[in-house]
């Protein structure tokens, strides 16, 4: 009795048959080149509000960029004061609590703010009208409507507004984009944007500063218009894991994730709808958002299916599915992988013919489709290789050249809020437990 094969093994033994062959190579990026000099009437001065653990490093990156200067630091906790000025190298630096007085100055250009989700709407409108451009960090808004006010207040005042998901300033990001809009997977398909982490402190388990307290800390300006509690140092460290002022894995690591994509396909949009499902399994630690978030959105009837998990360590990966091919993002490289979607070998349905039509078939088809030898198809996947796509550095050299030449960005408000929306959406499909929708008409989430 002939031994039967399995589908597996048959599609592994395939290569043969079909005479191809499968090669890799590898492609530098080269990162884009900086300014090396700036004219004395072109420096940029800059005012930075908020200090902690994102601002302590956008603003050391911005002073390296040539022609760009902070003048001025902003934080309602002293500490962060010491810090502006180590950082700066500017034992003078003027600092203050209130943000309010670098606005009033007028020898700020423009302002960095990395401050927590839920001052973001006052920070940013209040810029805008004080006729200051903003980088603010993502994601753009706390709520819908904090990124609907955001949006009137930086057109209104015609400022150039950019939010701080780094990678849609990256070099792979670029050339993803370029090789989607030259056809190279054809009209994607569905992507897939998944992220993991495995400790505590990537699960906003941060560590307060010793010294914190109601005298080092305006605690009840911190709030904000949260709700008013007694001084809480794990609130003001961890304010990610809870609703009040952050808007959890979401506005953390998915807004990343749809920032790329959206830069990568030339989307600018809000999806049709959002299907989340998740939890808090390992850090029940008294936060109310959860820790482990999967979502399906809805892009114009493309399928987005995103995964973020503080429990497990997964790579940083987005996936673009296409007839013609995948493109896979990860933060050094983006992988291309070509594929031609036709049969390579005969069909392994013919092994339910009897015997001799079976040789007659796998004969005919042979004959009509194998290479002639020596002239054997190769299949390339090409791996670009870049510069970390998360790097600050390349999105704060965007935002300050606008702010000089007064061109466009491409993460501004429009799109900063877009994509602030989809995690709006990933989150309230979470906690009501169902599918929401955006409904354009009245610009809210409906269920």
């Amino acid at each position: 009795m002939k031994r039967r094969i399995s589908r597996r093994a048959f599609l592994q033994g395939s290569a043969a048959a079909a005479g191809g062959l499968l090669v890799s190579k590898t492609i530098l990026l080269e990162a884009a080149p900086l300014p090396r000099m700036v004219a004395p009437s072109d420096r940029i001065r800059f005012g930075m509000i908020g200090i902690g653990m994102q601002g302590s490093g956008l603003l050391p990156a911005a002073i390296t960029l040539p022609g760009i200067e902070c003048v001025a630091a902003a934080d309602l906790y002293d500490g962060r004061h010491t810090l502006a000025k180590e950082l700066t190298g500017n034992a003078s630096l003027p600092t203050t609590r209130h943000y309010q007085e670098l606005l009033d100055r007028k020898d700020i250009d423009c302002i960095i703010a990395a401050v927590p989700d839920h001052w973001h709407r006052r920070v940013v409108v209040d810029a805008c009208n004080a006729g200051k451009d903003i980088y603010c960090e993502k994601p753009m808004s706390h709520t819908v409507a904090d990124g609907l006010a955001m949006v009137e207040a930086a057109q209104k005042n015609n400022r150039i507004v950019q939010i701080g998901s780094q990678r849609v300033s990256s070099q792979l990001c670029a050339k993803a984009n370029e090789m989607y809009k030259s056809g190279a997977i054809g009209d994607v398909e569905m992507v897939e944007l998944t992220y993991g982490r495995n400790d505590p402190t990537g699960a906003w388990e941060y560590p307060p500063p010793t010294d914190l307290s109601p005298d080092t800390l305006d605690w009840d300006t911190w709030l904000n218009d949260a709700p008013k509690i007694p001084f809480n140092k794990l609130h003001f460290a961890r304010w990610r894991c809870w609703r009040a002022y952050g808007t959890g894995v979401a506005g953390d690591l998915m807004v990343h994730l749809l920032s790329g994509m959206m830069r990568t396909l030339g989307w600018n949009e809000i999806p049709r709808s959002a299907t989340a499902l998740g939890g808090i399994f390992r850090f029940n630690d008294g936060r109310d958002m959860p820790d482990f978030h999967t979502v399906l959105f809805d892009y114009h009837g493309i399928p987005v299916y995103v995964r973020l998990d503080l429990g497990c360590d997964t790579p940083e990966t987005a996936r673009f599915m296409g007839p013609k091919g995948l493109l896979e993002a990860g933060e050094f490289d983006l992988k291309y992988s070509p594929q031609a979607g036709v049969d390579t070998d005969p069909s392994y349905y013919a092994y339910s013919f009897p015997a001799k039509m079976r040789e007659e078939y796998f004969k005919q088809w042979h004959e009509e489709h194998d290479p002639p030898l020596g002239k054997e198809p190769v299949h390339d996947d090409v791996v670009y290789k870049g510069h970390d796509w998360d790097d600050v550095k390349p999105h704060q050299q965007t935002f300050f050249q606008a702010v000089r030449s007064r061109k466009p960005v491409t993460e501004d408000a429009v799109f900063g809020n877009n994509a602030a929306i989809a995690c709006h959406m990933a989150n309230e499909s979470y906690f009501r437990k169902k599918a929401v929708t955006w409904d354009e008409a009245s610009k809210t989430l409906k269920s």
